[in-house]
């Protein structure tokens, strides 16, 4: 009996060896995947400043009288919202929190909204909550490019422009540092100023009139990309961590299992002395 209970635990030290493997090997890469797509958001934050400032400038220098549905939304219509969530698992409750968002300030407050969603990981969850989606956009990269942002910025644009929707949203994982991210909300469309105070005075050449919709599509993939790529560093930072704490929780139960195979093959060792003695003394 004691023997088959040592095989068994062979079995299992095996097993979560080679898991812990797995584990060990995902936290590396998701740190240094992590440690990329921090490079690369540092680099976009300034870049999203200069357009969030190049936007509220030509916005200071538009009359009134032009202001158009860039600016005033419908609160009748239906709300867009972009959920952003990962391609992949094994992060954590990175996808969790989000839909949980989406679930507690969205669903359970009575609202329809329209939805597309980022990442394959929300999809089922989504469709769970009862909702269909308007579109889906899977297998990003791990930096997001403008190539992937064009598409999602045109659809929401598309449907927004069209009249049927009268608010953009999008729900995300915003990255604060490898510790703390949080699910935030934000609204894309219509365009609000963030920045009322321009203190120089600028000349805007053509016509502001005449490029205001440009600048207001660019500021609205700017935005769109900068979350995408906080979301990206939240995503990795959930996965090392998840991973961590896989490996650590891993080498918790290899010490535990070899503690007990050596208080089982102990136990047999001293059994088989106990009977080689009382052998030898009954040979006497």
């Amino acid at each position: 009996m004691a023997g088959a209970g040592l095989v068994q635990i062979k079995r299992r030290i095996k097993s979560i060896s080679n898991t812990r493997k797995i584990t060990r090997a995902m936290g590396l890469v998701a740190t240094s995947k992590l440690r990329k797509v921090k490079e690369v958001l540092k680099t976009n934050e300034e870049y999203y400043k200069s357009v969030i400032e190049t936007k509220d400038l030509v916005l200071s220098k538009l009359p009134e009288e032009t202001l158009n549905i860039f600016f005033q939304g419908d609160e009748d219509k239906d709300i867009l919202y972009i959920i952003v969530t990962s391609d992949a698992g094994l992060s954590g409750g990175f996808n969790v929190s989000v839909i949980n968002y989406f679930r507690d300030n969205i669903a359970l407050k009575g609202y329809s909204p329209q939805i597309i969603v980022v990442g394959e990981k929300g999809i089922g969850y989504i469709n769970k909550l009862g909702y269909q989606t308007v579109a889906e956009y899977v297998d990003l990269p791990d930096i997001p490019t403008m190539k992937e942002v064009r598409t999602i910025s045109q659809h929401a644009m598309d449907l927004y422009k069209s009249g049927a929707v009268g608010e953009v949203k999008i729900v995300y994982t915003k990255f604060l540092n490898s510790v703390k991210q949080i699910v935030t909300e934000e609204t894309l469309l219509p365009i609000t100023m963030e920045n009322e105070e321009i203190e120089e005075d600028y000349i805007v050449e053509p016509k502001v009139e005449d490029i205001v919709e440009d600048v207001l599509n660019l500021n609205l993939r700017a935005k769109i990309l900068n979350c995408l790529i906080n979301s990206k560093a939240s995503e990795q930072s959930a996965r090392m961590s998840a991973m961590d704490g896989a490996t650590k929780n891993a080498d918790d139960l290899l010490s535990e299992l070899k503690t007990r195979f050596n208080r089982i093959r102990q136990s047999i060792i001293t059994q088989e002395i106990s009977e080689i003695v009382g052998g030898a003394e009954a040979q006497k």
